[in-house]
């Protein structure tokens, strides 16, 4: 695996030479778009709105509207003039609680892996930061950007997380969100019991992409079959309907749940069911 940057995490007089790697990876199957009658690959074009001709990239520049139909352009000067200095620091500017931070600003996760005689103040950090139940906040500059971060401990491993800065965040004010309701004593008490009774231990290793391998399933199936679609009906969904009774469905939902593994199992199945009914 290879390093998407190299540099060095520094914090007060401490510098730590590191590596970052990507902790995460995407899944998601590619697909091409073809022209339908002799599956000839679709290409595309940079076109301008107003004549419809192609536009070469020697003739295309970069411009920002500031109002409704009015735009500057920007050039590479501009954007020099702009640039954050890339000094290849992971720059730690402060430690906070991890339980201070709202989950919604984390965004990607990167392994920190140490170089040549980093190995021992990367593990005096990572004790650290375990030990305090703290994580570092800094700036870094990846790929022309720069990013807010958290670094963390995770097992034997440093993770540097990239943050959503405060301004990228979207307030949910415009959403119908319901405020302050009384929901009733009896059906908060069920909902609570229902919770518990589903509650368990987090095992990422129990959940998978169920329609990725659904698709693939298909895909290798059309392969063996000449890529033809092979004879099935597609599963079919049951219907909605408009049930409102909660605590009804709250109470069938209780009746089926149970603590043991098999028990929580079926209660899952039933749980689900009687959410349908009250979809």
């Amino acid at each position: 695996m290879r390093p998407i940057w190299k540099g060095t995490i520094s914090f007060s007089l401490v510098s730590i030479p590191i590596s970052i790697y990507s902790a995460t990876k995407r899944e998601e199957l590619s697909f091409r778009l073809l022209r339908k009658n002799d599956l000839s690959p679709i290409s595309y074009k940079r076109v301008a709105e107003t004549d419809g001709k192609e536009v070469p990239w020697e003739e295309i520049v970069k411009g920002y509207e500031y109002d409704h139909g009015k735009v500057v352009v920007m050039n590479q000067e501009d954007f020099r003039r702009a640039d954050v200095e890339a000094t290849q620091t992971v720059d730690i500017q402060e430690f906070v609680s991890i339980d201070e931070i709202d989950p919604i600003f984390f965004d990607r996760p990167y392994y920190l892996e140490p170089q040549k005689k980093g190995a021992k103040a990367y593990a005096l950090l990572r004790e650290a930061l375990r030990r305090s139940g703290k994580v570092g906040i800094a700036k870094v500059v990846i790929k022309t950007r720069q990013h807010l971060a958290a670094i963390k401990p995770e097992k034997n491993a440093l993770v540097l997380e990239l943050l959503h800065f405060r301004e990228e965040l979207i307030e949910p004010k415009e959403l119908d969100i319901p405020g302050d309701i009384n929901v009733g004593e009896k059906e908060l008490d069920m909902a609570t019991e229902l919770v518990d009774r589903m509650s368990g231990h987090w095992e990422p290793s129990r959940y998978s992409d169920d329609y990725r391998s659904s698709l693939m399933k298909v895909i290798e199936e059309k392969i063996k079959h000449g890529g033809q679609t092979p004879a099935g009906a597609a599963p079919t969904k049951r219907p909605a309907t408009n049930m409102i009774d909660l605590a009804q469905v709250l109470k069938q939902s209780l009746e089926g749940a149970g603590k043991g593994s098999g028990e929580k199992s079926r209660a899952g199945k039933k749980h689900k069911k009687a959410i349908k009914r009250a979809a």
